[in-house]
């Protein structure tokens, strides 16, 4: 297992069914952190890892606010810049995010597997090869710091994402880029930490999520 801690000045994670205006989840949906994760170790091919597991926490409660941005949806088929396909729209941002991310191996299908090339980034940034900022969703939600966990950290767990079948959150773990119909959901709670150790937490199977589709073939 490896733990990170990540800090994002500005980020906004739109809820999948937003329309006109741009609703932010709460938390990053584990589908989102997986593709940072892979960035960050500049794999390019989005199933090398799945299989692995990842648990998400809240260190601290971001503010949010609203901004009038341009959105474009196509409109006029085969004419991309055509200025019917853009529209002013609401979104959400959220402010001063501070998360706490653990990798487990799981059933990763990686050899090797991701949290080793995790670690392997964290001592040797060197070695890695990508390209592009690192960013936990859109490519201007850059990420200001990635450190690995220390126990000193485990004091600013605020809240845990945790897996509820009648939760009200549905947060995607694996995302169908040509469309929503392989899309797999989950449902989760943000569950104040209290007085739950880390050591607790992370041995509750609930905090981990599993990243993949349904059937890896």
């Amino acid at each position: 297992m490896i733990g990170l801690r990540i800090e994002v000045p500005v980020a906004g994670w739109r809820h999948s069914y937003a329309r006109e205006y741009g609703e932010s989840y709460p938390v990053p949906p584990p589908a989102t952190v997986y593709g940072m994760l892979l960035s960050m170790v500049g794999e390019i091919n989005r199933y090398s890892h799945c299989g692995c597991q990842i648990a998400i926490a809240l260190l601290s409660k971001p503010n949010r606010s609203t901004v009038l941005r341009t959105i474009r949806r196509v409109k006029v088929a085969k004419q991309e810049f055509d200025k019917r396909n853009a529209r002013p729209d609401f979104q959400e941002l959220l402010t001063g995010i501070d998360l706490g991310i653990w990798v487990d191996a799981g059933d990763d299908v990686g050899k090797p597997k991701l949290l080793e090339r995790l670690q392997e980034a964290m001592v040797n940034p060197e070695s890695v090869r990508r390209f592009g900022g690192l960013s936990l969703g859109e490519s201007r939600d850059l990420i200001n710091s990635v450190v690995l966990w220390r126990s000193n950290f485990e004091a600013d767990i605020c809240e845990w994402l945790v897996s509820d079948r009648n939760g009200y959150l549905a947060l995607p773990c694996w995302t169908d880029r040509a469309g929503s119909k392989k899309t797999r959901w989950g449902r989760y709670v943000l569950a104040d930490a209290g007085d739950l150790s880390l050591a607790d937490a992370l041995a509750f199977n609930d905090c981990w999520s599993s990243i993949g589709p349904q059937s890896i073939s």
